[in-house]
């Protein structure tokens, strides 16, 4: 292929290339990076007068363990050299089996099924189509509907965007062609028994109805990075139990140690009947997802009038992206996670701080390796992300949003330079 100047490149994105939330011809200025490592991009051509930039999104939430990592390299080497991809109906492969076991060892006990997919939206997917199946396999085909609360976000496919906040999320559009789902009101930052009665007695007056309660535990991502109360959590399993509902985590934003626990259910002590994870399954090198269930929901699927789950991506169990989750949760487990983010969360509770005497700004919030600047207005995207470059750091503003969730490598000087891009980025929002 001939090669492109940086320019040349840029005009064709501009033209061809559909970017995620984006118009179409593109309108928005889109930086290149042509490499990337540690917790560094680098660009192809400067931009407001740097050239390389600190991520701190890790990829949209991916990247626990930065870029170029030597130990997630090797993995796809060895793996590429013995196999890329492989059919999963009717095969199966050791990066795949190695994987699903190591996923049950590490989440809460009961969870003991794995189904493998290629993206956290269509984990999500599964999840919800393993909850209806359950229902109708045992008899109950009324339980259709899903119950949730306001606030939250579960990605951007069909049954995910109807568990989505149906009023001025990003899926608002699509509200009378989507599933009508049950919602309560999002939950309270600290616990509120009031509201706690509000959630059993929801979920008791649909429970005729409702198949599953499907929630983000503890951090509700990209419908605000809000944070909640983890007894919440305990009371939707009580009042699952009670009622005959089966009870949804979404993990695929907090997994994997984000939020200070390996899963943001630990806070709780909690575990559900089904869990998506993904994101930073596989240290942001693949896209890969997984769906967790009980025994119970996979033996009530497979006692049914249609025995199988009916669903298989193509690339499902990729081999390539199996061997480097596996590469993944070896290396976070390995070391001092903990620590590593313990010493984020206090890195970002005192770089953070000085937002607060921002005008402007509603709120700072911190929890684990996440850290959440709130306005009292629309961000202004585009000067925001300038002012964020500016100090030599990659932000992703959005809604009335700025926040930053690092890489757990993250020196403690970058971290700081972090929060300082943070909270210019909050001065020019």
């Amino acid at each position: 292929m001939p090669e492109h100047s940086p320019a040349d490149l840029l005009d064709l994105d501009r033209r061809h290339v559909w970017h995620p939330y984006g118009p179409m011809p593109n309108r928005q200025e889109q930086l290149l990076v042509e490499s990337a490592s540690g917790v560094r991009l680098r660009l192809a051509e400067p931009a407001h007068g740097q050239r390389e930039l600190i991520d701190g999104m890790a990829s949209w939430w991916s990247a626990v363990h930065g870029y170029n990592h030597p130990v997630l390299n090797e993995a796809v080497r060895d793996q590429l050299g013995r196999m890329s991809h492989v059919m999963f109906g009717g095969l199966t492969h050791e990066p795949a089996v190695r994987l699903a076991a190591r996923l049950v060892e590490i989440t809460p006990g009961p969870l003991q099924h794995v189904f493998l997919s290629d993206s956290g939206s269509v984990s999500v997917e599964v999840a919800v189509k393993m909850c209806l199946q359950y229902w109708r396999s045992v008899g109950q085909p009324r339980k259709q509907r899903l119950l949730t609360w306001r606030g939250g976000y579960h990605g951007d496919t069909w049954q995910p965007m109807s568990v989505c906040d149906p009023e001025g999320g990003m899926h608002e559009l699509w509200q009378g062609a989507l599933p009508k789902q049950v919602f309560v009101d999002a939950p309270p930052a600290r616990f509120d028994e009031a509201y706690a009665r509000e959630l059993r007695e929801a979920i008791a007056r649909h429970a005729d109805e409702v198949a599953a309660v499907i929630v983000e535990p503890v951090v509700q991502g990209a419908g605000g990075m809000r944070f909640h109360a983890p007894e919440y959590l305990r009371v939707l399993r009580e009042a699952c139990d009670e009622h005959g509902v089966l009870l949804v985590f979404d993990e695929i934003a907090s997994g994997f140690g984000r939020t200070g626990t390996l899963f943001a259910a630990d806070h709780a002590g909690v575990s559900p009947d089904v869990m998506c994870v993904g994101k930073a399954l596989t240290g942001g090198y693949l896209s890969m997802a997984a769906t967790l269930c009980t025994t119970r929901v996979a033996e009530g699927i497979s006692s049914g009038e249609v025995p199988v789950l009916a669903h298989g991506p193509t690339f499902m169990g990729n081999p390539l992206a199996a061997s480097v989750a596996l590469a993944s949760i070896d290396l976070l487990l390995g070391q001092d996670w903990r620590g590593e983010v313990k010493r984020i969360e206090a890195g970002l509770l005192d770089g953070l701080g000085a937002a607060r005497s921002i005008e402007g700004v509603r709120e700072v919030r911190v929890l684990g390796a996440i850290g959440v600047v709130q306005l009292d207005h629309e961000v202004d995207v585009r000067a925001a992300t300038a002012a964020a470059v500016r100090e030599g750091v990659w932000l992703r503003p959005f809604r009335d949003l700025i926040y930053t969730m690092p890489p757990y490598v993250t020196g403690d000087d970058d971290l700081a330079r972090v929060c300082r891009a943070v909270c210019a980025a909050a001065r020019e929002g």
